[in-house]
């Protein structure tokens, strides 16, 4: 009898001890904490709207906007369709679909500071995990479904889907999505550059293949997406579970759970600043920043450093490679009568920009350090600028060349892009680098 009094007074004393631990916290359990982050999130994404856009501005276009949409809506169902809608394969309607099962992540809730005090609470950090899986897997279910409740007119009414085959398609849908999501999750905070997209490119595509596959001709049958989605729910129940019991990815969390709160802001100022360029150690190309050029006087050593910082910016390289697209369908798609003067206006507009280029590289306070005159940064922007163009001028050259002159136009093309490009690059440099 005293031994069980003394068990019960030890249980008791320990339930007290476990109290008093916890009310040294400011939320008594995981579940508040999410709770808590939770409304604090909302709150976040809320004055991330605000900052753009008033509220008053945004009732009178939502507003307006819900009740011309609602009308449409009711029109889908009621009235006729346009013809054209009925040809369309119906795979095309799974697109919008499939843009929202591969983008976005999951939002696991937790923040930096988590390191230092909430990884010593095992039970916590689990209570948020899976919270956050659960409220991910949530929120992609109903964007789910919202898009393809406004598809469904024309899944049903144009390509004759029944009822139970769109229920079907909805729930492999939703499985395909949960699939996704976790699978993506589970390699985003394990892996970082190369072997995560070696990883995460097969595992997105396949799945998402095998979605549009079986959604496209299986849309008469009720039994195959089932089973489909079945598949799917199987691999997401799986994903779960290891995810719960992973471990050491805590930094990758962090990382992925920062990215998704910030997409909004992302949105609202991706036209307003450019994207940090991440920090590496090592170029992707001329590694060893051996010479461009064969000369090694001090003028070309400098044309070749603008040249090499053109190709080892990425946004400038990017939109380098832009321009240079364009302008294959420009030159490519006009009459022929038009090749040549498009393809010399292409190539001056081209200049331009790439002697705008140079003059801010070789206005650069880290340039100004370096002993070179104003002649010397001329002459060496009047030997980078041909070069520059070079490329972009040949590529442009060739195409012209093998529509207006057939096989001929495989030898004529290297004399007639390298002439372009060396004149209008000698233009630009006399008339735009001050000497």
């Amino acid at each position: 009898m005293l031994r069980r009094i003394d068990m019960s007074g030890l249980r008791q004393e320990g339930k007290a001890a476990r109290a008093r631990k916890a009310g040294a916290y400011a939320f008594p359990s995981g579940k508040a904490l999410f709770r808590r982050r939770l409304v604090s999130h909302f709150h976040e994404q809320w004055k991330m709207i605000r900052t753009a856009a008033d509220w008053t501005v945004l009732l009178y276009i939502l507003i307006p906007g819900a009740l011309l949409g609602g009308r449409f809506y009711y029109g889908f169902w009621q009235g006729e369709l346009p013809d054209w809608v009925g040809k369309l394969p119906f795979a095309l309607f799974l697109l919008p679909l499939v843009y929202l099962i591969v983008s976005g992540s999951v939002l696991l809730f937790l923040q930096e500071g988590d390191a230092l005090f909430l990884r010593q609470r095992e039970r916590w950090m689990q209570a948020l995990i899976r919270r956050g899986l659960l409220y991910s897997l949530g929120v992609t279910a109903l964007k789910l479904a919202a898009v393809f409740a406004v598809l469904l007119p024309f899944i049903v009414r144009s390509q004759g889907v029944s009822s139970g085959a769109a229920w079907s398609l909805l729930l492999l849908t939703v499985a395909c999505g949960w699939c996704v999501k976790l699978l993506g999750h589970r390699v985003k905070v394990r892996y970082q550059g190369f072997r995560r997209w070696l990883r995460l490119i097969p595992a997105v595509s396949v799945t998402v293949g095998i979605y549009v596959r079986v959604g496209a001709y299986g849309r008469d049958d009720l039994w195959l997406p089932l089973l489909t989605a079945a598949v799917y729910l199987a691999v997401g129940a799986w994903a779960f579970r290891s995810r719960l019991r992973l471990r050491g990815t805590f930094l990758g969390d962090v990382r992925e759970d920062y990215k998704q709160r910030m997409r909004i802001a992302a949105l609202l100022l991706r036209g307003v600043l450019d994207k940090p360029r991440p920090t590496r150690y090592r170029p992707w190309i001329f590694r060893k920043s051996q010479p461009l050029l064969r000369s090694r006087d001090a003028v070309t050593r400098f044309a070749a450093a603008a040249i090499k910082a053109l190709l080892r910016n990425p946004s400038h390289l990017k939109l380098y490679l832009q321009f240079t697209g364009v302008a294959l369908i420009a030159v490519a798609i006009v009459p022929s009568f038009l090749k040549w003067p498009i393809y010399a206006v292409l190539l001056l507009l081209m200049a331009y920009w790439l002697s705008s280029f140079w003059l801010v590289f070789s206005g650069d306070d880290y340039i100004g350090i370096l002993p070179f005159t104003k002649g010397q940064k001329a002459d060496a922007g009047t030997k980078a600028l041909p070069i520059m163009l070079m490329p972009a001028a040949l590529l442009c050259a060739l195409v012209v060349c093998l529509q207006m002159y057939g096989i001929w136009g495989v030898i004529l093309f290297i004399p007639s892009g390298g002439a372009g490009a060396f004149i209008v690059g000698r233009m630009f440099s006399g008339f735009r680098f001050s000497r």
